[in-house]
């Protein structure tokens, strides 16, 4: 009798492990880089596949979610002072020009600029994350080549504009067909918090969420407001 109240003590430990422990495709702050890709101005003015506030508040979710959570992160722009001009203010409120050496490019694909290439692969992480304009060009590009060189490729795709809804939609088809990963704005920024005891990356995440984060982000304030009483 003994004997079997310890085996069932013994399994129902080992199960509680293994359910406490997470999925290695789940992302977290140490298993990825994140590269944010031609978020400039000319690049935008062709999207309409999703509204440009939308994406801009989803491209702070992102970027702020990075710099919260110390996520090795690259911007590249392509022929910034030429042709593409300036980037997203929502990237430069958590990646200023000045201080985050952005890597500008000739090429669409990122993955085939040698600085851009090798910055990527120093980060060290067989997980990298993708987020920019356009998604059919500037994204597919990066995902393609990386996922043949034996990377984990996750495209962020609200945080992606491209010329038409279709454009946008068959180019996530396309990566998704070859191996990459479709995840939102949201989604990416909750995944690396996980778990709301944190507390050190509690208030910056839900300060993040109530100026980027929509009807969430009212909620939450809603939330803060209501209950501190």
């Amino acid at each position: 009798m003994k004997k079997l109240i310890l085996t069932a003590v013994l399994s129902l430990v080992t199960f509680i492990g293994f359910a406490q422990k997470p999925s290695p495709a789940q992302l977290d702050p140490t298993n990825h880089t994140l590269v944010l890709i031609d978020y400039e101005s000319q690049m935008a003015f062709a999207v309409n596949n999703i509204p440009i506030d939308q994406l801009r508040n989803n491209t702070a979710l992102v970027a702020g979610a990075s710099k919260i959570f110390k996520v090795p992160t690259i911007v590249t722009t392509v022929a910034e002072k030429s042709f593409s001009g300036p980037v997203f203010k929502e990237i430069e409120e958590f990646y200023p020009q000045k201080t985050s050496n952005y890597i500008d490019r000739t090429s669409m694909n990122t993955w085939e600029d040698i600085p851009a290439h090798k910055a990527i692969v120093a980060k060290g992480k067989k997980k990298i994350v993708l987020g920019g304009l356009w998604t059919s060009v500037c994204i597919v590009g990066p995902a393609l080549s990386a996922i043949n060189e034996g990377y984990d490729v996750y495209v962020i795709t609200d945080a992606s504009g491209d010329i038409s809804k279709e454009a946008h939609e068959m180019a996530v088809t396309r990566m998704v067909q070859a191996g990459a990963h479709p995840i939102t704005s949201l989604q990416y920024l909750l995944e690396l918090q996980r778990d709301w005891a944190r507390q050190e990356t509690y208030v910056p995440v839900t300060d993040l969420v109530k100026k980027y984060g929509g009807a969430y982000g009212v909620g939450v304030q809603y939330a803060h407001e209501m209950l501190k009483h």
